[in-house]
């Protein structure tokens, strides 16, 4: 299934935090997003493979995403192998997508720094025709990376304040790890009120520097280029 962006988080509920707002916006406005989970979150405190899974899915649907697969990376080692390279080579070469979106490369959680440099391998030797992986060499137009726990400044912003209602109720749906109520249920970074006002706080500090209520920060590795130094690009 071709689509326009393409979004993979190294656990269920990543890609919401870091990029829940700009998934429901491209999906708003008609473009095809896809979501692809690394691992199922199988060391997480709360919950088990199967409820954040099921939660995952719900979230898609809120998003708008036309699709979400998870690659069944092992949680707690993702790390840039020839292995884990080469199934996230094939997705990538089966969707086709326009644009990447991967973690940023500097965070607290080994996964995510992980994450980001194997989707780096990937996204490049998916466009090398011998490069040994099922499907039909593919390359991206770009690939972007956004934050999840840590920020740096952005490369560019996107304007999420329509759709933040949306990313919130797509962070609603992953109640095993934000709101427990399991009777063995662990108080966690996640489930601590701070947590949820980390993520807006920093969305919300975005924004004001682009002049707009809440925004999502992206970094690219390549220069943005512009046909004039006019604001509007004319």
């Amino acid at each position: 299934m071709p689509c326009d962006l393409l979004v993979f988080g190294p656990h269920p509920d990543d890609i919401e935090i870091g990029l829940g707002g700009s998934v429901a916006r491209h999906a708003a406005e008609g473009q095809r997003v896809g979501l692809i989970d690394l691992s199922a979150g199988e060391l997480g405190t709360n919950g088990t493979p199967e409820i954040r899974q099921r939660e995952a899915q719900d979230a898609a649907k809120v998003l708008g995403a036309v699709f979400r697969e998870n690659l069944g990376w092992p949680d707690g080692a993702i790390i840039n192998t020839p292995t884990l390279v080469k199934s996230a080579v094939e997705v990538i070469r089966r969707h086709r997508p326009r644009a990447i979106a991967a973690p940023y490369w500097n965070d607290r959680h080994p996964d995510h720094i992980g994450a980001s440099e194997a989707l780096r391998t990937a996204a490049f030797s998916s466009g090398l025709r011998r490069y040994a992986a099922a499907g039909d060499p593919w390359r991206a137009d770009w690939v972007c990376y956004y934050f999840i726990n840590d920020a740096a400044p952005a490369s560019f912003v996107v304007d999420v304040s329509d759709h933040y209602d949306r990313k919130r109720a797509a962070l609603d749906c992953h109640k095993s790890q934000f709101a427990p109520d399991d009777a063995d249920a662990v108080g966690t970074r996640l489930t601590a009120a701070s947590f949820r006002q980390l993520i807006e706080t920093r969305d919300a500090q975005f924004g004001a520097r682009a002049g707009v209520a809440f925004a999502e920060g992206l970094v690219v590795r390549d220069p943005l280029v512009r046909a004039t130094l006019m604001k509007d690009g004319r």
